[in-house]
């Protein structure tokens, strides 16, 4: 995996960017994909098999006739328009664009040639990647995952699990561009059900730390965690947080219950990797990416760590097991 620093640009990387694309697959035996991603690599790597089991289906294989080149944002957003222009200068054949709508938002300005598949949690007409779902048209396409509009599903689970919690957090990063959206939503959400709700902002390590520390003071019985590559690539520190402070927290994906958190709620990512990966090779076998309509999650999963709940003295009501997709004993 190329995980070199950003490269700076040539001069010449302009005139790359108004040359067609897709329908190179005459051109060349190895076809490039890059990966524009907010995040680390360790928040892409579980989900890696998926998208190259997707780019099989196709017959595209890495190391035989297909390469990667991975640019990763770190969290620091500021970074994408560069980690993009990077990636053009390679003369990429298709790009994938994940953790969150702001990696495939650089690069639908960086270029309307180079096919785009993005992977996002976000409603990607209300963000501005597509205007419809059904024939997106244009250089862009992709799969949204709906993770981000589940914050009163996520409220209304972790209440059954501590209901009698009067004040209920969420944790979000202030530095996700749909933070304030995030936080607007959980508010609202809150309200509906009766809860007393508490944003929790955390950027940082140190201020993820300070948050879990606080919770005890401001007594707050449970937290949601917000949507967000951040926090993805900071699994095992919120898992390890969570226990420490012994506080029951709602987490959005799998992985983490997977990982000893409480509970998840949420699409299955990695369907939704994999089906990047069949678009990622249905463009390089010719198709254009307009013409292949957005894909949405048909399943979300509910996942139960009962280890962790019976460790955390928390009795999980029978009704919620029965709904669960999986319980880990």
């Amino acid at each position: 995996m190329n995980r070199r620093d950003v490269i700076a640009l040539t001069g010449g990387a302009a005139a790359l960017f108004a040359v067609p694309q897709w329908g190179r697959a005459q051109q060349s035996d190895t076809r490039v994909v890059g990966l524009l991603h907010s995040s680390a690599p360790n928040y892409f790597e579980p989900y890696t098999k998926a998208v190259h089991n997707g780019l099989q289906e196709a017959g595209f294989i890495e190391g035989q006739n297909l390469r990667f080149e991975y640019r990763y944002a770190g969290g620091d957003y500021q970074r994408l328009p560069e980690l993009v222009a990077d990636l053009l200068t390679l003369r990429i054949d298709v790009l994938l664009a994940a953790g969150g709508s702001d990696p495939a938002k650089a690069a639908m300005a960086a270029t309307k040639t180079v096919p785009i598949v993005f992977v996002s949690a976000a409603d990607p007409v209300r963000n501005g990647l597509v205007t419809v779902l059904n024939r997106p048209s244009g250089n862009v396409t992709g799969v949204s995952l709906l993770a981000s509009a589940l914050d009163g599903k996520l409220l209304d689970i972790v209440r059954q699990v501590v209901p009698h919690a009067a004040r209920i957090a969420a944790l979000i990063n202030p530095n996700y561009p749909d933070a304030k959206a995030q936080a607007d939503e959980f508010r609202a959400a809150a309200a509906q059900l009766g809860i007393e709700p508490v944003v929790l902002f955390a950027g940082t390590d140190t201020d993820i730390a300070a948050g879990f520390a606080g919770v005890a003071d401001k007594h707050i019985g449970a937290i949601v965690l917000a949507n967000d590559p951040y926090f993805g690539s900071r699994q095992d520190q919120l898992v390890a947080l969570a226990a420490r402070h012994a506080v029951p927290v709602m987490y959005w994906r799998r992985e983490f219950a997977v990982a000893g958190g409480l509970i998840s709620y949420g699409p299955v990512f990695a369907d939704g990797y994999r089906q990047a990966g069949v678009y990622l090779g249905r463009i390089l076998k010719g198709e254009k990416p307009g013409d292949l309509p957005v894909q949405q999650p048909v399943k979300f999963e509910l996942v139960i760590n009962l280890k962790t709940a019976k460790a955390s003295g928390l009795d999980i009501p029978p009704t919620l097991l029965a709904l669960a997709d999986e319980v880990i004993e």
